[in-house]
């Protein structure tokens, strides 16, 4: 299947979820508080690398761009508009790249969907928390849980290669006029925030390796504890997998 196809089918799905959320107003609370906890989780996870050192713009471009709460709506139905341009005016790295972001968005909202249905169900659950871990268990999926960890990987990996193709900072530079003046200003900032980070790690050597190591081997740990048959929500909380109710309600 061509990049454009993949891209447009990505971006329908995901709108034909939101459609449906957007006529049941409990769900599209509910969805709401899932993504907000998973925004808030990633925060817990990684607060180390968001506070400072080598990683922290890699960590807040993730945290910012791939694990947010924020309505990626915009931004995707940039992506779906210029899909097919995508494929003549781009290197194939970075059109597998916007590929690999379209996918992620569509299993993500998917499984978002799904989790929100459940955590609607848990509503007499006393925590936050344990309606999270719940709802995660319930939807379960954990190929799929895998698979969304794998193109988050994906895209890490792509925008470190992209940034040793020559001339593409320079394309991209000369794209930010056409863009904004074509309506593309979300999809433009994020291939060019997305260069310059990891272009920046790529001045140490093995930094952008050690950072989606990193990644890998802490969100792998979290599925293996919420999918493990003794997992415990105090103990996940008491060992900073899950973030605690008052961290929620502060965000």
């Amino acid at each position: 299947m061509e990049a454009a196809h993949i891209i447009r089918e990505s971006v329908a799905g995901v709108s034909g979820l939101r459609a449906i959320a957007s006529a049941d107003a409990t769900l599209a609370a509910a969805i709401c508080a899932v993504k907000r906890y998973q925004s808030l989780r990633f925060q817990t996870t990684y607060r180390d690398l968001i506070a400072g050192g080598p990683y922290q713009a890699a960590a807040r471009f993730f945290l910012t761009e791939l694990y947010s709460n924020v309505d990626y709506s915009k931004r995707d139905a940039q992506f779906s508009r210029i899909a097919g341009t995508l494929q003549r005016i781009l290197p194939k790295q970075a059109v597998a790249t916007a590929v690999a972001l379209a996918r992620l968005h569509a299993l993500t909202e998917k499984m978002d969907h799904q989790m929100g249905q459940c955590w609607v169900s848990l509503a007499s659950m006393p925590s936050e928390p344990q309606r999270y871990a719940h709802a995660w268990r319930t939807v379960g999926q954990k190929e799929q849980r895998t698979l969304q960890l794998e193109l988050v990987l994906t895209i890490g990996q792509d925008l470190a290669k992209l940034t040793r193709t020559p001339g593409l900072r320079l394309l991209l530079k000369m794209m930010r006029g056409p863009a904004q003046a074509a309506g593309l200003p979300d999809l433009q900032h994020f291939l060019e925030t997305g260069f310059d980070t990891f272009a920046a790690m790529g001045k140490t050597e093995n930094s952008a390796a050690g950072f989606l190591k990193l990644i890998e081997a802490r969100e792998s740990a979290f599925i293996a504890a919420l999918f493990h048959p003794d997992f415990q929500v105090q103990q996940a909380l008491s060992d900073g997998v899950l973030p605690s109710d008052a961290n929620f309600g502060s965000n």
